[in-house]
């Protein structure tokens, strides 16, 4: 279906960020005649008072508002309808605009630094800073890896050259890549997955062996793009001072190392329990031993659903009710008649889903749903989550203070798929639905909790292994991948030969260290879930107190504020337990 036939009640209104494209481009001209020279008379001239400080924060604070609403305006434009030329004319500009903002504020972070000690910390002392002083704090954990202006200079001018592994393989895997068809129907990076839950094995072992033949034809090119994405966290994090990559990327978060070390230690603590679940998948699908691409079929067969989407919405405010009205009456008007939500899949809409709000604007939801697919009334949930967590934050925080972390925001929108799912299973017609729900919720487990952490593992060991000096060849990227494969899985998965050509396909390893935080997230939603549905309303008001937070606490603080402290494995065993409560229902279901 044509954009242009998606009834406008069905799409997202983005009246409020700008009426047209016509006003788009007016402002966004406007900001580029000004915005531009305005930054660049700043430099020099920020810290000469503490007047000419504060100016210049409340200067940036209506600058980043402007340009993250002209920025927003063009993306939801873009992945609604690619096919618009307009709309990739506009996503264009925007981005060429906001290159050169940001490359004439390269001074920022550096001048502000050359306060002297007493100055600085009488700042952080003053009211008149109150809004500021989060930011500056932060500022000042960082100077000793914030470089000199003109250094900042160079390595923003490397920024788009480092950033092209990631670019490169996003064309060959998505673009390049034909993977053919199975019964006439195309195989694709987003039909692979339906292939492999599909009831005849067939179909599953012709998909599987088809694309990862493709990516072994290429898997040279592909080693060699992942290692130079590699190459460039390592370049990254010595020139500014790290002593290590895994060290740069938590610390902006404040985490500690050792939580990521105790992800991995849990899970691998918790093989028995997960092997138990291939030793059944294999038992129900009547094998000693299920191959690689077996996975991930359902286990529960015949069932069907169908909800419309203001069934689905209905569905979704009931099992949210545990968070109050306040919650699920403004959830309920945003994904109604307030239109934040692109609800159906059109030509040259992006695939997936996503939550995306700036301070000022809606928080705007994403989706393609489907009414046949019980995932997408998850997905809503979990998209509503994120955006309920956005409106929070930007109404009970400073601009500065409201935009919370990946980690925290992984907690908040897994927190709803836990409710949406115990209110199912409570509500389950019948044997079938409640086992079909369970063994979902299981699935989702593996793959969040499971098999992200095998994905962390694997990326950190690559990064030590080139942090070492060692080669990370293409078969050393296959052999410590299938080592990994062999442990998650245990002995009832049979791997094959195509099995460690999946470590060269995961895009999320061209962000490195942060697929560790789907696994932390779903832990801390798993136990603050429980908390809730089963606690008083001093744990409501906990778990309301995070959502408000934003950005003002670095996260495992804030998540201390909800009641779970992720510096320990308690929540991770916690989640493993869990998991196997859910296994051993599902066992007694099926």
């Amino acid at each position: 279906m044509k954009r242009s036939e998606i009834n406008t009640k069905d799409t997202w209104d983005l009246t409020p960020l700008f009426e047209n494209n016509d006003k788009f481009y007016q402002a966004l001209s406007k900001f580029e005649e000004t915005k531009i020279d305005e930054a660049q008379a700043l430099n020099g001239n920020l810290i000469t008072s503490k007047e000419s400080l504060l100016n210049g924060f409340n200067w940036l604070k209506e600058s980043d508002i402007e340009l993250e609403n002209l920025f927003q305006y063009a993306q939801l434009k873009a992945s609604s309808d690619s096919s618009d030329v307009e709309n990739l004319k506009m996503m264009s500009a925007v981005t060429t605009v906001y290159t050169k903002y940001v490359s004439a504020l390269a001074f920022w972070d550096s001048e502000i630094l050359k306060l002297d000690e007493d100055t600085f910390n009488k700042y952080l002392e003053d009211k008149d800073f109150e809004d500021l002083k989060v930011t500056l704090f932060r500022l000042k954990r960082q100077k000793e890896h914030i470089l000199s202006e003109k250094e900042e200079k160079i390595l923003a001018l490397q920024m788009e050259v480092g950033s092209k592994a990631s670019k490169i393989f996003s064309d060959l895997t998505n673009v390049d890549f034909k993977f053919g068809e199975i019964n006439g129907k195309p195989l694709t990076q987003s039909t692979f997955s339906l292939f492999l839950k599909d009831e005849d094995e067939e179909i599953r072992k012709q998909a599987y062996t088809q694309l990862y033949n493709v990516y072994k034809e290429h898997q040279y090119t592909l080693a060699n793009t992942y290692e130079t994405s590699i190459r460039q966290d390592i370049f990254s994090s010595k020139v500014r001072g790290y002593s290590s990559t895994r060290s740069k990327k938590l610390f902006n978060d404040n985490v500690d190392e050792k939580v990521y070390d105790n992800l991995i230690e849990q899970v691998h603590a918790s093989f028995d329990v997960l092997h138990k679940y291939y030793k059944l998948r294999a038992k129900l699908m009547g094998k000693d031993k299920i191959k690689h691409y077996d996975v991930y079929t359902s286990l529960v067969k015949g069932y069907e659903t169908h909800h419309s989407y203001d069934e689905a919405v209905d569905l979704v405010i009931k099992a949210l009710q545990p968070l109050g009205s306040e919650y699920t009456s403004v959830l309920k008007s945003g994904l109604t008649e307030q239109r934040w939500v692109d609800k159906y899949e059109n030509e040259g809409k992006r695939s997936g889903a996503f939550s995306s709000g700036t301070y000022t604007s809606y928080p705007y939801i994403l989706l393609n749903y489907k009414e046949d697919d019980l995932r997408d009334i998850f997905t809503m949930a979990h998209e509503g989550g994120h955006s309920m967590h956005s409106y929070y934050s930007a109404k009970n925080n400073n601009y500065f203070d409201h935009d919370y972390t990946i980690f925290e925001a992984e907690v908040a929108s897994t927190f709803n798929e836990q409710l949406l799912a115990k209110y199912l299973i409570d509500n389950a017609k019948d044997k079938k639905e409640k086992a079909y729900i369970l063994g979902k919720q299981i699935d989702d487990i593996i793959a969040t909790l499971f098999r992200q952490t095998m994905f962390a593992e694997y990326e950190h060991i690559m990064h030590v292994l080139a942090e070492s000096g060692n080669p990370i060849t293409v078969d050393v990227m296959r052999s410590e991948y299938r080592k990994l494969l062999e442990q998650y899985f245990g002995e009832n998965v049979e791997l094959l030969e195509l099995s460690d050509m999946e470590g060269l396909r995961i895009p999320h390893f061209y962000s490195s260290y942060y697929v560790y935080k789907y696994a932390t997230g779903i832990s801390a939603a798993i136990a603050l879930s429980k908390k809730v549905l089963n606690g008083d309303e001093n744990d409501l008001t906990q778990y309301m107190s995070f959502l408000k937070s934003g950005g003002s606490l670095f996260p495992i603080d804030t998540l201390k504020l909800a009641g779970v402290d992720m510096s320990k494995k308690d929540p991770i065993v916690a989640a493993v337990d869990h998991f196997k409560q859910m296994l051993e229902e599902f066992e007694s279901l099926i």
